[in-house]
């Protein structure tokens, strides 16, 4: 197989941001049209409970463990415990938060239409962000 003259590889670094719960690194930004994060999550400490409107993710625990909470409206969450090599699929509009058990890694790729940055509406959030698309 021959590449053409137009194709090559790319590399860059891989930008960490600090959260409330942890910090997660963007190795995929959407402009491939899907986004990758590695997200690392403190013990005890839980990502918001949100939902996306177009947004589909799936996420895989690489390291540790998490509650994922997860269904139509607060009032019918059902819960599961995930572990390493666990993967969830969490499509638009289905309202989800991980909760860490133990400091957690987990990967997830997503959709990465237009607005995905902002493409988040929390339901509550530990760290004052509820009702935000704040980051």
């Amino acid at each position: 197989m021959s590449a053409r003259p137009d194709q090559h590889a790319e590399f860059t670094t891989a930008p960490r941001r600090s959260k409330p719960w942890g910090h997660e690194t963007v190795f995929a930004g959407g402009e491939h049209g899907y986004v990758g994060k590695l997200i690392a999550v403190d013990a005890g400490q839980a990502l918001s409970l949100q939902y996306h409107v177009e947004k589909d993710e799936t996420i895989s625990i690489v390291s540790g463990e998490a509650v994922v909470e997860y269904g139509t409206s607060e009032a019918l969450l059902q819960s599961r415990t995930m572990q390493p090599g666990d993967v969830v699929h969490v499509p638009a509009a289905v309202l989800h938060r991980l909760t860490a058990v133990t400091d957690l890694l987990f990967a997830e790729a997503s959709t990465a239409a237009p607005g995905w940055q902002e493409d988040v509406v929390r339901v509550s959030d530990r760290y004052g962000r509820a009702g935000t698309t704040a980051v």
